[in-house]
């Protein structure tokens, strides 16, 4: 309510000023004739300060809100009418140079009052019934008021006319920028719309990379009991003959005897502590700034993967010399290698008959790259398997053994820095996946 009182009191002021304007005019007309015709007629004087007063009244009635705005043309017209026909009849009838000006107050009307039609047709008609008045008081012939009446006709229609085209391009404007005004809304909440769908997606994103990760963790738990149990059997080992050489009467045996053992119990304690660490690294949260450098997620890949191989077979790294940072982070590049290694040594132990697995892990680089191979001994990929190895949830494992995602994050890791990750059989047998990262920064010579 408010804001509808505010736009109808901005819209009155318009009018007062228009009218205002209107009556300077009509003033400035008079003093106009006065000049040209060289003389000073009372009656026209009173014709013309009646006809600005009327505006002027008008205004302020406007203005105080005593009149609707929409038929100010109503007060208007009949005073323009009324001025003009006294003032052609005062100036030589259908002869007065001012005769014309009848046609022009059904378009001066449109003009003015254009929200509305009924001031115009008014005007018409008083325009056709002044002109009868004034051709048949001057005694004109039946010919020349036909010709007046067509004329003034032709004019009122187009005037009509023009006011209804005008307001069905106002309505049309305004239906359009209410549109307009709907599709910019419909945008924004499609642009807010996008938006949340995009950080859901990057939450899912997360969310299923660390369920892979877990994944993983969850397939190294068993190797991680057995291979802090070994560890722990001859430290307890140890440290017992440790304590019974030292009970001893006598006091302890050979010194070398015992600092083989020490150096052993040592070792043992180091490893467990290193599987611990690789673990509680692997299972942190990923950091996507970072840069991976690859000689340290290889070496940590191979110890993560040691948990599950255990007897199965061996683990060669092959590292070219001076490489690089790549843009891979660390994380993402440990999971890639240790995923890897783990479908390498599943593929290998379900291999018939029985072999003992030789994996091998190649890093190189080539150009602006660092090419890491991971090759195996297993029976390789099916033809109908190594199209669709990449698509998420698709999985050749039974059920509870693997979720369908490692592969496709390890391509999607790979293809977010750049890189990319392709399977391929070997023709001596077995698989190889290459992985191709671009390089991070340049920190030493590249090689061939």
């Amino acid at each position: 309510m408010k804001a509808d009182s505010s736009e109808l009191r901005a819209l009155r002021r318009v009018k007062r000023k228009n009218l205002f304007a209107c009556a300077a005019l009509i003033l400035g007309a008079f003093l106009a004739y006065c000049i040209v015709s060289g003389g000073f007629n009372l009656v026209l004087a009173l014709t013309f300060l009646g006809w600005s007063a009327s505006f002027v009244v008008i205004a302020v009635v406007v203005e105080l809100g005593w009149v609707p705005v929409k038929s100010t043309g109503m007060w208007t017209g009949p005073a323009t009418l009324l001025a003009v026909t006294v003032l052609i009849h005062r100036t030589g009838g259908p002869d007065s140079p001012c005769f014309p000006m009848l046609g022009s107050l059904p378009f001066a009307l449109a003009i003015f009052s254009p929200d509305s039609r009924l001031p115009t047709v008014a005007a018409s008609v008083g325009v056709l019934a002044t002109t009868l008045v004034l051709d048949v008081m001057a005694g004109l012939p039946s010919r020349e008021i036909l010709m007046h009446v067509s004329s003034f006709s032709l004019l009122g229609a187009a005037a009509i006319v023009g006011g209804q085209t005008y307001r069905r391009m106002s309505d049309a404007e305004k239906v359009a920028q209410q549109e307009r005004l709907v599709a910019q809304q419909e945008r924004l909440v499609a642009l807010e719309q996008l938006a949340e769908s995009e950080r859901r997606r990057v939450h899912a994103e997360r969310e299923r990379a660390e369920v892979e990760r877990l994944v993983l963790v969850g397939q190294l738990a068993s190797g991680v009991a057995h291979e802090v149990n070994n560890p722990l059997a001859f430290v307890k080992s140890n440290l017992g003959f440790l304590e019974r050489e030292l009970r001893k009467e006598g006091g302890p045996g050979e010194l070398t005897e015992l600092r083989d053992v020490l150096t052993e119990t040592q070792q043992g304690v180091l490893r467990i502590q290193q599987i611990v660490m690789d673990l509680r690294r692997f299972s942190r949260e990923l950091d996507e700034g970072e840069e991976g450098r690859v000689e340290d997620a290889m070496d940590e890949a191979k110890r993560l993967a040691s948990v599950r191989l255990r007897g199965l077979g061996d683990v060669s790294l092959d590292v070219g010399p001076g490489l690089p940072q790549v843009r891979l982070g660390q994380r993402h590049l440990v999971q890639v290698l240790l995923n890897l290694l783990l479908n390498a040594a599943d593929a290998v132990e379900d291999t018939m008959p029985a072999r003992r697995a030789a994996i091998v892990v190649r890093a190189r680089r080539v150009g602006e790259e660092v090419w890491l191979e991971v090759e195996d001994n297993g029976p390789g990929i099916s033809q109908e398997v190594l199209p669709r190895l990449f698509e998420p949830f698709f999985t050749t494992k039974p059920p509870g053994k693997g979720t369908g995602l490692g592969l496709a994050l390890c391509r999607e890791y790979a293809s977010r820095s750049g890189g990319s990750l392709h399977a391929e059989n070997r023709s001596e047998g077995g698989a190889r996946f290459v992985l191709r990262v671009p390089v991070a920064r340049e920190s030493g010579p590249a090689a061939a």
